[in-house]
């Protein structure tokens, strides 16, 4: 919805939320279902329903649950049968500095100061670390906005007794213990705050009459920036940026300027404007967001303008360059499919409205941000909370070498009119194996964004993954996939839950960068060795269908399994004699 898109008008949302909840939960798209527990420090009635608006819109489908005025604490750390009955799938405990109860008294030693940070921070260390063992669920905690008045005036931020220093400190606490937890994820209101200005934030009377710890404008960016770390814990985040060139990347049009009359450098105003923009893309690149071009332009005048020593971005700093006259909307689709993203995993940037309008209309999902004037691109993108950061792994940082690896290997395969011996050529090598810690985080990671080879699209978290991993009632498998060109890291990940003789298959995905590469056949044939060391006879699979996942529809059947249901939803169940598995010719070496 693009009301709900940033820039937003936040009052208008606070207005007509009634009326855009009608039209998104009336617009059949498939939405995943999430059960969200708001453990709230003050009044969160508004705050729900603004938060299920932003989660509609990024496809999860929001029940809640809301601890009752003030009784965040208790909830969390006393026992609670109803929020047990409510099994949360992602916990927000929505505080402020409403709810320090003590702060240091001027004149205080530093002894005394101390003393009253670990106590009141143990309170919420104490909280996390009883809602983790009791829901092994990601929280999301808020953590404290600076105070709007300050009694000592700037010195409250210096000295050890002030409440800005003391807010300072506590917030330091929850990163710590955030960055050595991976369940833990901070909402930085403290920014938000200072981004709206503290007269928008703070309403002593909201606050007096409602017990509203912010103010009703300041509600939306609030529930926005939550909803961007729940829909990126759920994988939904967007992964790629397709990048303009002149007005956009540089100053300039180069087919008329030329590469050496392009506004790029730090040399003039309006150049340094567009060379922070690239540096700023190129911190989104080294977390693993893929950078590709799209531009109506000559293919030689682009590679000029690339060429430029102003430059900071550079031809090899991008993954598919189209150069073209072709409309943009048609080379979107087509380097989608090169790449093998959805088109809604793309950001289109472009300066010209009339080009990001022929995108919207043809309302594919790439997100489009309303760039205006140079000096705020950054912020534009920044601030609209495509590529939300949950974690930041080995793999991010390579996802661009990897993808360039695929197109080296793309152009490779040209040279073969036999797929087979396309592969065989490809010298691959797979490390398949049960769970380890060292990739925790990186399985986590693909059960929350595969979706198009994923038969269950099943989610897990960190937690969830290291538990079972440890339990003798579950087979895991992760698996590597290494070729000539390089290591594309872990790709896919077998779950299966043992029930008796029977293995019944929770999740099974592989990651789209090794689609076709025979990896599934070496997947199950190390499944089957694992279940005849586990003495199990048979192996049940299961495909539930979504708008993203048809390409497995038949996956089971491929691997020799017979269907033994299937509902009218097309939800299927499938199964396989261990003793009657026929392993598949595949070109893949296994590491012992």
């Amino acid at each position: 919805m693009r009301e709900l898109d940033y820039p937003f008008d936040p009052k208008q949302i606070m207005r007509k939320r009634k009326a855009y909840k009608r039209e998104l939960k009336g617009d059949g798209t498939c939405r995943i279902g999430k059960n969200i527990a708001i453990l709230g420090g003050s009044t969160t009635n508004d705050l729900v329903d603004i938060l299920e608006l932003f989660l509609l819109n990024y496809g999860i489908e929001p029940s809640f649950y809301q601890s009752e005025y003030g009784k965040f604490w208790e909830d969390g750390v006393f026992d609670n049968p109803i929020l047990d009955g409510f099994n949360p799938d992602v916990i927000f405990i929505h505080t402020t500095n409403r709810n320090i109860t003590a702060y240091p008294a001027i004149g205080d030693n530093r002894n005394a100061a101390e003393a009253l940070l670990a106590e009141q921070y143990g309170r919420f260390e104490t909280l996390w670390d009883s809602l983790t063992e009791k829901y092994h669920c990601p929280i999301i905690q808020n953590n404290f906005e600076l105070p709007a008045a300050r009694a000592m005036g700037n010195m409250e931020a210096s000295s050890h007794f002030g409440t800005v220093n003391f807010i300072t400190r506590l917030n330091v606490l929850f990163y710590d213990y955030a960055d050595g937890h991976d369940y833990l994820y901070i909402n930085d209101i403290n920014h938000q705050s200072a981004q709206l200005g503290f007269d928008r934030w703070h309403d002593p009377f909201a606050w007096y009459m409602y017990k509203y710890a912010v103010s009703l404008d300041a509600i939306p960016t609030l529930a926005f920036n939550v909803a961007n770390i729940i829909k990126a814990i759920y994988g939904k985040n967007k992964k790629a940026l397709a990048l303009d060139l002149d007005n956009t990347l540089w100053g300039g049009i180069v087919g008329d300027d030329g590469a050496e009359g392009l506004a790029v450098g730090n040399e003039t105003s309006r150049g340094q404007m567009y060379t922070e923009f690239q540096q700023y893309l190129k911190k989104l690149q080294s977390c693993g967001i893929l950078l590709n071009i799209i531009s109506k332009n000559e293919e030689s005048n682009a590679m000029a303008g690339l060429n430029n020593p102003g430059m900071v971005l550079k031809k090899d700093d991008f993954i598919s360059i189209k150069a073209n006259w072709e409309p943009k909307s048609e080379n979107l689709i087509h380097m989608a499919q090169e790449l093998d993203l959805g088109v809604d995993s793309f950001v289109f940037v472009d300066d010209n409205p009339a080009e990001r309008e022929i995108i919207r209309q043809q309302g594919l999902g790439a997100g489009i941000p309303k760039l205006e004037k140079p000096e705020t691109y950054i912020r534009q993108i920044d601030r609209a909370g495509y590529f939300e950061m949950v974690s930041c792994s080995e793999d991010d940082a390579r996802r661009n070498v990897m993808y360039r690896e695929n197109a080296k290997r793309a152009d490779f395969k040209k040279r073969f009119t036999d797929y087979q011996e396309y592969l065989r050529s490809l010298a691959m090598t797979a490390q398949i194996a049960p769970f380890s810690s060292a990739y925790f985080d990186r399985i986590a990671q693909l059960t929350n964004k595969s979706n198009q080879f994923n038969l269950t699209t099943r989610r897990f978290t960190r937690d969830e993954i290291e538990s079972m991993s440890e339990n003798r009632g579950y087979v895991t498998l992760y698996g590597k996939l290494a070729d000539k060109f390089g290591d594309n890291g872990v790709v896919s990940v077998v779950i299966g839950k043992k029930k008796g003789k029977i293995l019944d298959i929770i999740l099974w995905l592989m990651s789209c960068r090794v689609l076709k590469r025979d990896m599934e056949f070496a997947m199950m044939d190390q499944l089957v060795e694992q279940c005849k060391k586990e003495e199990i006879t048979t192996i049940r699979g299961f495909y539930h269908p979504t708008e993203k996942n048809g390409m497995v529809k038949d996956f089971y059947a491929g691997q020799g399994f017979e269907k033994d249901s299937e509902d009218a939803k097309g939800n299927s169940v499938w199964s396989m004699a261990v003793a009657g598995y026929e392993r598949k010719n595949y070109v893949i070496h296994k590491e012992d």
